[in-house]
């Protein structure tokens, strides 16, 4: 098994983590199949919600549709900076997401701008679930986890 394919294989079952959980604030998982009549490569298929391309990265680095023009081109950067107001209501929405995932016991281990998807509606949801890991429920409070986050191609 290569690499890439074991790579695959971990970041589709990991997608699997939040299947059966809803949350205003997590991308949900419609429907998933391991069954995949048409190629015996594939290893299944997963159909989440749809919540629209625009990302938090976009927001950021002023990419993508959700971004407004200035007028004025100040600084050179031609767009109008995140709102304190905005910003408090996304960090609001992260952490609600996240919150929740941790409530299930769902670390996602690869959370960053390009993850987070903002719909039309102007609400963030935590999406990419392909590092994310279910622990176990562990009723020691000194019990450690160690893993490495990321990526798994970047590993």
């Amino acid at each position: 098994c290569s690499k890439n394919r074991l790579a695959s294989r971990q970041s589709f079952w990991a997608e699997l983590n939040v299947a059966r959980l809803s949350h205003n604030n997590v991308v949900r998982v419609i429907a998933a199949s391991a069954c995949s009549p048409t190629s015996q490569d594939s290893l299944g298929t997963i159909i989440m919600e749809y919540v629209g391309n625009s990302t938090l990265h976009h927001v950021i680095y002023g990419t993508g549709s959700i971004i407004t023009k200035r007028k004025d081109n100040e600084l050179g950067c031609g767009y109008e900076p995140l709102s304190i107001t905005q910003s408090l209501s996304y960090s609001c929405d992260i952490v609600a997401g996240l919150v929740f995932l941790h409530s299930q016991l769902i670390v996602h281990l690869d959370l960053k701008p390009g993850n987070i998807f903002i719909t039309e509606q102007n609400v963030c949801k935590i999406g990419d679930f392909g590092s994310s890991q279910k622990l176990e429920n562990s009723t020691s409070s000194n019990a450690q986890f160690c893993q490495q986050g990321g990526t798994y191609t970047h590993r």
